[in-house]
């Protein structure tokens, strides 16, 4: 549902449907010029130069099925590149017409990069498993500890692994496959994003049962949340070294996807997320510019105070968490957002113009708005949709 929808922004968000719709369905935009503008646009989002609000609701694979009127098959999609390399063709071919752009990979399957097994992941360290649900169309981490007995055990056998992380996180033919892929112009993968810490442990132990470590059983609670910073650290400098970078010249950056952070009250959030936030952003982030950026589509308002402290310069919040709040604890936040992805999937257009003419109108001063969906694209949402906003951004949101 759209939230603190103004009345003028939905009567002017009418007027572009209704002129759309005497169009024939095709939001009145001159492509060519929207898409030079949002070159320089995305560049800096606080740019006092900049023409127009930079817009990131840009339109990605999920969406082919709806546009192209099949069933929805993730999984095909990800293990049949023929399949997947025609779908994109197709749904090209309609997006260069509506929006101005190919907006997908056309790369041929046979000449996709050669598919090889790379270091493994933070959730491997915790023996977390990733299980394809059919019914939800998705991976999803299983837990690895079902009691604090086992999350103990558990924890013991981390910290052996973490004695040795070069013999833990690559695999045994790692160098066979690391001169290979040099050979091949390829780099080695770098580690600069990551399941965050809350979404990470609730999915190896649970949500409630997380809660009530961080209560009841604070110490263990302490010794989870160490490790999973000490196994983030380890990664990310064997990421390096292996990329051949200098200890003082390693990619700078990281960035987190923690949805279920809004599980956590404040206080119990301060005691196991926040220090895993800050001592990671500390050794990969200690410069203001660098990059220290996090994704939690979910109702995690209340958590602003405490990321106002870390400093975050770009934010992709949940659809409730408004712009003028989101400003005021981090005035050098990006704001990638706040489009509810629903009201883009489900093509409430009159909603869809009116959260951008909101979401503008808070932060037209300051700037800094990268108007984008406050969480996933989902399929559904739809190419006049996008080229709706763009005419919006195009008319309301010019500087």
């Amino acid at each position: 549902m759209s939230v603190n929808l103004k009345s003028e922004h939905l009567k002017m968000a009418e007027s572009l449907v209704d002129e759309t719709r005497s169009l024939g369905g095709l939001a009145p935009v001159d492509l060519e010029r929207f898409w030079r503008d949002q070159e320089v646009a995305q560049k800096d989002p606080f740019g006092a130069q900049i023409p127009q609000v930079a817009f990131g609701a840009l339109l990605n694979w999920e969406c082919v099925f709806d546009e192209l009127g099949i069933p929805q098959d993730f999984k095909r999609y990800e293990d049949d590149p023929p399949w997947r390399y025609r779908l994109n063709r197709a749904y090209n071919d309609l997006s260069e017409r509506i929006v101005g752009r190919r907006l997908l990979d056309e790369t041929p399957p046979e000449k996709q990069p050669e598919a090889f097994r790379g270091p493994k992941e933070l959730h491997e360290l915790f023996e977390g498993m990733n299980v394809w649900e059919p019914g939800s169309q998705s991976w999803w981490l299983q837990k690895s500890a079902h009691s604090e007995a086992e999350l103990r055990a558990l924890l013991d056998r981390v910290e052996r692994r973490l004695e040795d992380p070069r013999a833990f996180f690559l695999p045994p033919d790692w160098d066979a496959t690391k001169k290979r892929l040099l050979s091949q112009g390829r780099k080695v993968p770098a580690y600069g994003w990551q399941r965050g810490p809350v979404t990470l442990a609730m999915s190896l132990f649970g949500v409630e049962e997380l809660i009530y470590l961080i209560e009841d059983e604070p110490d263990l609670a302490s010794r989870f949340r160490d490790l999973i910073l000490k196994g983030i650290l380890a990664k990310w400098r064997l990421h390096g070294e292996e990329a051949g970078h200098s200890p003082h010249a390693r990619p700078r950056g990281f960035h987190f996807n923690d949805d279920n952070c809004a599980m956590l009250n404040a206080p119990m959030y301060e005691a196991f997320g926040f220090p895993i936030l800050k001592g990671v952003w500390e050794v990969t982030s200690p410069d203001p510019k660098d990059r220290r950026t996090q994704h939690s589509d979910s109702d995690m308002a209340h958590l602003l105070p405490l990321l106002g402290r870390l400093d975050l310069n770009w934010t992709n919040f949940g659809p409730n968490v408004m712009v003028d709040a989101i400003r005021l604890h981090l005035p050098h936040a990006v704001i990638y957002g706040e489009l509810a992805p629903f009201t883009y999937s489900r093509n409430e257009e009159t909603n869809m113009v009116a959260e951008f003419l909101r979401d503008h109108e808070l932060t037209r001063v300051e700037r800094g708005l990268h108007f984008a969906t406050a969480g996933s694209i989902n399929n559904g949402s739809r190419l006049t949709g996008m080229r709706l906003l763009m005419a919006a951004i195009q008319r309301w949101g010019r500087f």
